[in-house]
């Protein structure tokens, strides 16, 4: 007894059902049964219906006087013949049946000549040629060793996932390269040209395990300059990177109005980057005990010296509880010298956490964040209670120059301020958004400096308030921002050309007389761009000049050329 070989069985049948065919390919029945198929096919059709016709016949023999179970010799024979010939019309006809079906469903089981050819070689002299010519698509690579690959050979293991993308900086050595190579094979994955994303005069090494994963390039943004900046007795250039035509051009009017009057004053109300975890216990009283013992100053000061092993700039100031049912928030606060800081806080918050899980063992950490924080969301206890640096940066501005410089009026300035900035903002619910465009400014020179883009969200929090002074000839303007988060350490400030606009601050690194002065110094010039940016841009819109300023600098055609093309011929031939 044998099964046929199903695989040739069934490229036998699909190659024709010519009986003279087969007889020329000659393929076999099996290796067990070295008969051409066609002649092996008849031989069992015959004998199974032959042995089915005599075990029939002995059946009716026996009904009623023979006892079914007991067999003669010839009974036996005839079963294993209609038991293996079943077996073999099952195998021949059965599997061929469904690898039809699925040929029909998808295709992929189809023979074309070529395959059919490459088949009869392989039976006919070497068994190895289909693991020659069957090639792995995956496999891309000409060498074990990346180094000895072409960067096109690579891309498409990249792209082919033989190759993880991740793993090429690590891999090649050379970040610049494994950049190239990732965004070659992001091309031929998508099928679309990243032509136009620039390669060349970055230096990758400075992204890698800091600022980027996965690059594929560097986007440019033009970076102008607005100044002087006359802030505190001294001057600034204040670089602002950004895309928004007349932005610049309005922030370095501001400056220009600002220094003709003698310069802008900052304060520091308070400096200190947040972080709250949240953690949970089994009822409300006992997340009450926690709260409580935090509270405690004895118990406050060991959570200080817990906290301050962290870093030897961190200084924890205080901690702010607040609880939701069963629920702590624990809002800490504390200094990071030039540092934004969150990762420095976030590590003396471990250490803290630590501790108290050893005196209240059945305190569940849900998450080192909790959203009390609040980081890169506009909420009111960064309005309220300041995240970063808290500035107010105020000026008094000469009436000759309100006129001259701003083509306004103070009395114009002050109502369309309270119009605007104070009662339309109150009107959309606005939270920390009583300004005119504070977050242009804050994002152009975070963008420059180096800055998280997305801190830009609680950073922008500003009041605009202006008065007459001087009994109504001059205006006094300021700008109260309660949660500016800067750093001039770390992040991307260590790119170079973000370290070369920190230079130009004169703020670039950390400080190594006043630890944290770069940092608050850089928050004063952001506060400052702001006071100047928010005073052009609501001379502008007094004045009825915003429209004529961005129709002049804030618009282009490169884009629409084309279009203009298609309507005018479209024009003409209506």
């Amino acid at each position: 007894m044998f099964v046929p070989n199903a695989a040739i069985l069934s490229r036998t049948r699909f190659k024709g059902e010519n009986s003279s065919h087969n007889k020329d390919t000659k393929v076999l029945a099996s290796d067990a049964l070295p008969l051409p198929v066609w002649l092996t096919n008849r031989v069992f059709f015959v004998l199974f219906f032959a042995a089915t016709y005599y075990l029939m016949r002995r059946w009716g023999e026996k009904k009623g006087q023979t006892p079914l179970h007991i067999l003669s010799f010839g009974d036996i024979i005839a079963l294993v013949v209609v038991v293996s010939s079943f077996i073999y019309l099952l195998g021949f006809f059965g599997i061929d049946f469904v690898q039809q079906a699925l040929r029909s469903a998808d295709g992929q089981w189809d023979f074309n000549e070529e395959a059919e050819a490459l088949i009869q070689e392989c039976n006919g002299s070497k068994p190895e040629c289909i693991a020659t010519h069957v090639p792995e698509p995956a496999k891309h690579q000409k060498g074990t060793d990346m180094l000895e690959n072409a960067d096109e050979d690579i891309a498409l293991a990249v792209s082919s996932g033989a190759v993880a993308s991740y793993s090429l900086e690590a891999s090649i050595g050379d970040p610049q390269r494994a950049a190239s190579i990732r965004k070659r094979a992001v091309e031929i994955l998508t099928g679309r040209s990243l032509q136009g994303l620039p390669l060349e005069g970055f230096d990758y090494s400075a992204v890698l395990g800091q600022c980027c994963e996965m690059v594929i390039g560097h986007v440019q943004i033009p970076v102008g300059v607005a100044g002087p900046l006359s802030l505190d007795g001294f001057e600034y250039m204040v670089p602002m990177a950004t895309t928004e035509g007349c932005l610049v051009a309005s922030t370095n009017r501001g400056c220009k109005a600002i220094h003709m009057s003698g310069g802008a004053t900052t304060v520091l109300l308070r400096d200190g980057m947040t972080r709250a975890p949240v953690v949970k216990f089994d009822s409300a009283q006992r997340a009450g005990e926690l709260k409580f013992y935090i509270e405690n100053a004895e118990n406050f000061e060991i959570l200080c010296s817990k906290f301050n092993r962290s870093s030897r700039f961190a200084r924890l100031q205080y901690i702010q509880c607040a609880l939701a049912g069963r629920n702590l928030y624990l809002r800490f606060s504390c200094s990071t010298g030039d540092a934004m800081g969150m990762n420095m806080v976030s590590k003396g918050v471990q250490n803290v956490l630590e501790y108290l899980q050893q005196r209240f063992p059945d305190m569940d950490v849900m998450s080192l964040s909790g959203n009390f924080c609040a980081d890169k969301k506009a909420t009111g206890v960064n309005w309220i209670n300041g995240r970063g640096k808290s500035v107010v940066c105020d000026a008094v501005i000469k009436g000759e120059v309100v006129s001259k410089v701003l083509k306004t009026s103070v009395s114009a300035l002050v109502e369309l301020n309270t119009i605007k900035n104070l009662t339309g903002s109150a009107i959309a619910g606005a939270l920390g958004g009583f300004n005119a465009h504070a977050s242009n400014i804050v994002s152009a020179v975070f963008l420059a400096t180096g800055q998280d883009p997305a801190q830009n969200i609680e950073s922008s929090s500003c009041i605009t308030l202006m008065e007459p002074a001087n009994d109504g000839k001059d205006l006094y303007i300021s700008v109260s921002m309660p949660s500016i988060e800067v750093g001039t350490i770390g992040g991307g400030t260590q790119l170079p050309s973000q370290s070369a606009c920190l230079n130009l601050l004169g703020v670039k690194g950390s400080s190594l007389k006043v630890p944290g002065s770069n940092a608050q110094r850089l928050a004063r010039v952001v506060a400052g761009a702001v006071l100047a940016g928010e005073l052009s841009l609501m001379s502008a819109l007094a004045a009825g000049h915003l429209v004529k300023s961005h129709m002049k600098y804030n618009r282009s055609t490169k884009n629409l050329a084309g279009d203009s093309v298609v309507e005018a011929q479209t024009v003409k031939c209506v």
